[in-house]
């Protein structure tokens, strides 16, 4: 199933000579963080999802149910590796902790999950307990996935022992001492580990309550969205504030009108949960891979469902911006109309669905930078769906931009047109850089210039 964590692992494919011919019009660097997987995976993984089942098939309503739960679980973002087969696994996690692998969910029986009894399966989905007694990383949203209920978990497991049998072994997850002692995580399940199935909440609607299933159980939301202690939990009572996921910013999920959904409609939420856009923003880095393998597949139902419960959040506390430095913004305006302005256009406004408008901008508007100068480095892809079929594509400009002209644009973005955040500094753009394994991309292209 898809991981809480959801952190991905940078690699730059491209040379310097590519990238000085490429120029801003290409896409200098690929990455499975910012960009999704090869589209010939996307479409295969894609066919996988949407194959349907025959009236005639042994079991059809429950296997057809198991599909639609496999979706809503996001399943295929994590368990797909790049170039690999659907539900293989395979996929590299790299968290505070070390890189944790993505098993087999394939209906292999040796390295698969062929062989595997419901009673197996359900204990995995409830108490993080794999079919050898093994205590499993939270990684896998265990702590997320008990809150569904059994015949949820049977129809899951009865849909996954129907897909192609792959066999393959995925590398063996090497944690850092002490957290490679998996039976430390009793002592984690004990801490940490809340009330089991779902329970509805009398008073709200039949429909908040189905979203609350959704985004609290299969959906597992929270378990990129709110913040983590340093045991990788989530820290009390800050549901949907915003997470942090390797170099990736996931923003806050309240009805913060500045940070959160607090200027969208439910209708909007609705429509970017379908398509990956709406008038104000794109999704991009790993909220395209939910948008392409999960929520561009759910019911408009569900989506709505998802939409009205998320909207009843409370809002997060405002933190006061300080006064951007006024030579930053004038650099940084500069930089904005040379680089940015073919597509955001020069006020911001941008060309909503499209170019996301940058005016009063929940992604740029964050307490923490990274995400944005991720997408500034490393550059981003929206996720595809049905009937946006097309990945719109923002290009790095780690080869062109110093780590001052960085920080300067991203200044300039969290003060104008509405926006405040904090300032950028160039520490903060080269510590990004760094993370990203960008830095000798960037070196390499400037000697290059200069000879």
């Amino acid at each position: 199933m898809s991981s809480h964590l959801r952190w991905r692992k940078l690699r730059v494919t491209s040379s310097a000579a590519a990238v000085g011919l490429l120029g801003v019009a290409g896409n200098a660097v690929t990455q499975t963080g910012a960009l999704p997987r090869h589209p010939f995976t996307i479409r295969t993984a894609g066919a996988v999802l949407a194959q349907p089942i025959a009236a005639s098939t042994p079991n059809a309503a429950q296997l057809r149910r198991g599909q639609y739960l496999v979706v809503a679980g996001d399943c295929m973002s994590c368990h797909l590796r790049k170039g690999g087969e659907p539900f293989a696994g395979g996929l590299g996690l790299n968290t505070p902790f070390g890189t944790i692998y993505s098993s087999n969910i394939t209906s292999d029986p040796q390295t698969g999950i062929g062989s595997w009894t419901s009673e197996q399966f359900y204990h995995a989905m409830h108490d993080g307990i794999g079919s050898h007694g093994e205590h499993l990383y939270p990684a896998f949203p265990y702590p997320w996935f008990r809150r569904a209920s059994r015949e949820d978990d049977d129809a899951i497991l009865a849909y996954l022992k129907t897909s192609q049998p792959v066999r393959y072994v995925p590398p063996q997850t090497k944690l850092h001492f002490p957290f490679s002692i998996r039976a430390l995580i009793k002592v984690w399940n004990a801490l940490f580990l809340e009330s089991s199935e779902f329970t509805s909440v009398a008073g709200q609607s039949a429909e908040w309550n189905r979203g609350a299933y959704l985004v609290n159980g299969l959906g597992h939301c929270g378990g990129c969205h709110t913040p983590k202690n340093d045991f990788g939990a989530d820290k009390s009572g800050q549901d949907f504030h915003g997470g942090d996921l390797d170099n990736w910013v996931a923003p806050d999920l309240t009805s913060n009108n500045r940070t959160g959904l607090g200027r969208w409609s439910i209708d909007e939420v609705s429509e970017y949960l379908r398509t990956g856009r709406n008038v104000h923003a794109g999704a991009g880095g790993p909220m395209a891979d939910v948008i392409t393998y999960s929520t561009s597949s759910m019911t408009d139902t569900d989506r709505h469902a998802i939409a009205v419960y998320l909207k009843s959040r409370p809002a997060t506390a405002y933190t006061m911006a300080g006064e951007a430095e006024p030579d930053a913004m004038r650099r940084g305006a500069a930089i904005y109309s040379d680089a940015c302005t073919a597509c955001h256009l020069e006020n911001g406004v941008g060309q909503p669905r499209f170019f996301p408008p940058l005016g009063e901008n929940a992604m740029l508007q964050q307490p923490d930078p990274r995400g944005l100068l991720h997408i500034i480095l490393a550059g981003s892809r929206v996720g595809t769906s049905e009937s946006r079929p097309s990945p719109l594509t923002m290009p790095s400009f780690a080869w062109k931009l110093t780590d001052q002209e960085i920080a300067d644009v991203a200044t300039y973005l969290r003060h104008s047109w509405g926006n405040q955040a904090a300032t950028v500094t160039a520490s903060d753009a080269s510590d990004a850089r760094k993370r990203l394994h960008l830095e000798t991309l960037h070196l390499t292209v400037n000697s290059g210039d200069q000879d």
